[in-house]
């Protein structure tokens, strides 16, 4: 599951920098080219983003990543909250 959604992240962010590469250039005067653009590129920014989440998620829980350092809160600091 892991690698099917590794390529998931890496065809999203393709499709990410291509329509949005399409989107910057596209002529200003042919706004549904460029709308469709924008839309697309969006989509695979959120399905990128959503994928490399999940993917460092799981990094974390099989231990092929440290996992990241978060401070946890003691008794006094408890009191003054």
């Amino acid at each position: 599951m892991s690698k099917l959604i590794a390529i998931l992240n890496v065809v999203a962010w393709s499709g990410f920098w291509a329509f949005g590469y399409l989107a910057l250039t596209a002529d200003p005067a042919n706004t549904g080219q460029m709308m469709t653009a924008v839309i697309l590129a969006a989509a695979g920014a959120a399905i990128g983003i959503f994928a490399y989440f999940w993917l460092v998620r799981h990094a974390e829980a099989k231990g092929y990543a440290k996992r990241a350092n978060r401070a946890t809160p003691t008794y006094d600091d408890e009191e003054t909250a």
